[in-house]
């Protein structure tokens, strides 16, 4: 049985953590759930209602766990959002050997309306990305 949603259906979903932000996603693929991660990890903080992206980066994000993927795909978002003001409002993953290719379309976080407290840091505290016999899930939490 799917844990969350329908079969074939991504989403995501906050979970309340004290003073730390916790997001949970499933999609049917690897790359898919951590296009919703990213998502839920965005609209924690800013209502992505209607916005478009301005700019587009693109990213390789590799690593030896599946886990780690999953950081490392937050940290690059952290990142931009600590280095440049800016969010994504797009994910587009693709997969390499190794990890994934991305295109991230971005958009000026301060012309967002602001909705939450924004994450500073990924931390590995019940981190996890596994596949089960409906897709994929994983879980996150983030220092805000």
């Amino acid at each position: 049985m799917r844990p969350y949603g329908a079969a074939g259906c991504g989403g995501y979903r906050g979970i309340p953590h004290t003073a730390d932000l916790r997001v949970e996603a499933w999609a049917p693929t690897r790359e898919e759930c951590l296009t919703q991660a990213v998502r839920g990890v965005c609209e924690s903080f800013l209502d992505l209602a209607g916005a478009a992206g301005a700019h587009r980066r693109e990213i390789v994000v590799q690593a030896d766990r599946e886990e780690d993927l999953l950081v490392g795909l937050l940290e690059e978002v952290v990142y931009w959002l600590d280095i440049e003001g800016e969010v994504p409002v797009d994910v587009e993953l693709i997969p390499v050997d190794g990890g994934v290719r991305g295109v991230l379309r971005m958009a000026d976080a301060g012309s967002l309306p602001v909705t939450g407290a924004a994450p500073k840091a990924v931390t590995l505290h019940g981190l996890a990305l596994t596949r089960g016999p409906d897709g994929w899930t994983c879980s996150v939490t983030l220092d805000v």
